[in-house]
């Protein structure tokens, strides 16, 4: 490897690091005090960092919370995946899939950031962009459970459905006024209710 190319790999290797520390911070304080609380300032200052440096990696402030939004939602997204490959029924794994997904919804750092915060500062249109791979997973899964008899409209449906409902869910276990766990309990209760009816329908097809 010659020194060139020496330098432009030390080079993006520290500016990798830069962007992680910035990431790290900035999850950090927003899931403390809140979007709009949090300034870039505070951001820097948390990791001895230069405005300059940011905005090398960001534009504003806005584009630096919608990298950490879908980091979490990458890190949700991860979660159903792993959860789901760890069960030798499917089915079981979509529903535990989903259990993990609402669990993780519930930590009070990724509530702030994706359930409060998140559509005042990007909005319900950009919030579902970000999202769209983790519908297209759900929208896999469920392609290999259905079948190759139901047709890829089906599919999509039934995943936006499942989908829609998990974060639908979220939100409400966010703005539980009660017991946050009885209804968590009570939601996973209606989600299983939900596949073994789909799954039934399959196996009747």
């Amino acid at each position: 490897m010659g020194s060139q190319q020496r330098v432009r790999r030390s080079q993006e290797e520290r500016s990798r690091t830069t962007t992680n520390e910035l990431l790290s911070a900035a999850r950090k304080l927003f899931a403390r005090d809140g979007y709009t609380a949090t300034s870039l300032d505070a951001i820097c200052e948390e990791i001895g960092a230069s405005k300059g440096a940011l905005y090398h990696h960001f534009k504003n402030k806005r584009d630096l919370f919608r990298a950490v939004y879908e980091a979490e939602e990458n890190r949700l997204s991860s979660a159903i995946a792993q959860t789901f490959t760890l069960h030798e029924d499917p089915w079981d794994g979509l529903y535990e899939g989903m259990r993990e997904f609402l669990v993780m919804s519930m930590e009070p750092s990724t509530q702030r950031i994706t359930l409060i915060d998140a559509p005042g500062a990007l909005g319900w249109a950009e919030m579902r962009a970000i999202r769209s791979d983790c519908r297209r997973m759900i929208a896999y899964g469920l392609g290999q459970l259905l079948g190759r008899d139901r047709s890829r409209a089906e599919v999509t449906a039934v995943a936006s459905m499942v989908h829609g409902a998990a974060c639908e869910s979220a939100v409400a276990l966010a703005h539980a006024d009660g017991d946050a766990d009885e209804l968590l309990e009570a939601t996973l209760r209606q989600f299983r209710r939900l596949f073994s009816s789909v799954a039934s329908s399959t196996d009747k097809a």
